[in-house]
């Protein structure tokens, strides 16, 4: 018998993880050991894995392969494509790169990180665009997100688009505000036959306007979900919240819903960038954010669960998985020795409109970021291997724990560890060591026990890996004594 990798799949390495099994469909890797590695090799189109000689323990690993979709049964000789054979990148695995092809927009949004109105950050041209796609593609970097600015602003924008299709790379998500998201562009797309996900921000019922800067926004971008939604395209959002338009929090979640918005993000106005630079008011206090958050959680039941959302590092929930919820502050991992305090950041780069590789988009706000490389000056495959960027991402929890003993004698120890390393920056005492003061609050000032209390109340079958941890087994005991 003679057997192949289908023709998605592709067998590739990269440093510390040498063999892979990468989907080209999906963008996914299949990470293996050595001697899986050299059964799959086999399966080449010009072995006979039948004959003797061929011990039971490969035909069992070709065997579940081919039960789980990867390998199938071929004539003699039908081998691998020259893009199927295995290829060893230099540089380490990243999952997925989250890009600002350019610092422009066409919005004067009130609170923009990167002063994009302005073009604080510019933009670079052409060749050095297509240069980096190269380097995406030379490190083994899968998928892409293209954000900005305002990433549909660029005239090569589809040159960019193909020049990434062509590195076997997916285009997972366009961020916009959704003005230039027309017939045109869908038109495009379709015809590379690619549906990337538009997650374009969404400002409040009322509200979206104001906060934008640019009158009609909100029927525009109404008119763009509309469309995606009618032309097969998914969406997403983001929403900003503030003082103004806290309000409408649940009102804004029913609408997007009511468009075919698959999921919202929700994150708090931070007093930097333009919203500092104008004045535009005091940005919404931790407290009484939790609070919004915490009243919404049994109206978003009370609603039929409208799309998924994300409450910042608050409230997490799914329609698709209607029993489960989570808080994403909370980490499950128990071995401060092993857990990077920036576990994202070690599969998803953000690389900024300069060039510079970054662990998240929130620190191209900060002053702290210009300790990361730029690709320009060291190229892509050495800044996520061997840089600043590469030792930050890899600190672990226990280094953390080292420099805050306060931090590590405290209950929820293990179940935050720390927090978030840029709420630490920008919130806290402007150290990246420093503790995260939100994710601080929402243990230590009982928010989670809250969120906890609130789900059951209304969904007493609910599962969470929170209630595994014992600070909360019994809240499902009381609820049911109740």
């Amino acid at each position: 018998m003679f057997y192949r990798l289908k023709d998605n799949f592709v067998l590739r390495g990269y440093e510390k993880l040498p063999y892979a099994i990468i989907d080209t469909k999906t963008g996914e890797a299949l990470f293996l050991n050595a001697e899986t590695m050299g059964a799959v090799e086999l399966c080449n189109g010009n072995c006979d894995l039948s004959l003797p000689l061929v011990p039971d323990k490969v035909r069992a690993i070709v065997s579940d392969g081919v039960k789980n979709g990867i390998i199938e049964p071929c004539e003699p000789g039908h081998g691998l494509t020259d893009n199927q054979k295995y290829r060893k990148y230099p540089a380490r695995y990243i999952r997925q790169a989250h890009w600002s092809i350019t610092g422009k927009c066409n919005y004067r949004c009130k609170h923009c990180f990167l002063s994009a109105p302005d073009a604080k950050l510019g933009e670079f041209p052409h060749d050095t665009i297509m240069n980096i796609v190269q380097q995406l593609g030379d490190c083994g970097v899968m998928n892409v997100s293209l954000t900005g600015g305002e990433p549909l602003i660029r005239p090569d924008f589809m040159e960019i688009v193909d020049a990434l299709l062509e590195r076997n790379i997916r285009i997972r998500t366009i961020y916009s505000n959704g003005a230039l998201v027309n017939e045109a562009l869908l038109r495009e797309l379709e015809a590379r036959n690619i549906h990337p996900e538009f997650n374009m921000s969404f400002d409040g019922v009322g509200w979206h306007d104001w906060l934008r800067g640019v009158k009609g926004a909100e029927d525009i971008v109404n008119r763009a979900f509309a469309l995606c939604r009618d032309r097969g395209f998914p969406t997403g959002s983001e929403m900003c919240i503030h003082q103004h338009n806290k309000h409408t929090l649940r009102e804004s979640i029913r609408h997007l819903g009511s468009l075919g918005v698959r999921s919202l993000k929700t994150v708090p106005v931070d007093d930097i960038g333009e919203w500092r630079k104008h004045g535009y008011g005091k940005a919404i206090e931790l407290k009484e954010l939790f609070q919004l958050y915490l009243d919404y959680i049994p109206q978003y039941y009370e609603d039929g669960m409208p799309l998924s959302i994300m409450l910042g590092g608050f409230f997490c929930a799914n329609p698709r998985e209607p029993e489960y919820f989570s808080i994403p502050s909370y980490k499950t991992e128990h071995d401060p020795d092993t857990l990077c305090l920036c576990g994202h950041a070690r599969m998803v780069m953000y690389i900024s409109p300069e060039g510079r590789v970054l662990p998240c988009m929130s620190l191209s706000a900060m002053d702290f970021q210009e300790n990361f490389p730029l690709i320009t000056e060291k190229g892509l495959a050495q800044c996520i291997t061997d840089s600043f960027y590469m030792k930050v991402i890899d600190t672990r929890a226990s280094e953390y724990f080292a420099l805050n003993e306060v931090c590590k004698s405290c209950k929820y120890s293990m179940c935050c560890y720390g927090g978030c390393r840029a709420d630490a920056l920008g919130t806290g005492d402007g150290d990246f060591m420093g503790r995260s003061p939100s994710t601080c609050e929402l243990f230590r000032g009982g928010w989670a026990d809250k969120i906890v209390e609130a789900v059951l109340k209304v969904r007493p079958e609910a599962k969470s890996p929170v209630l595994e941890n014992s600070l909360w087994r019994n809240f499902r005991i009381n609820q049911e004594v109740m």
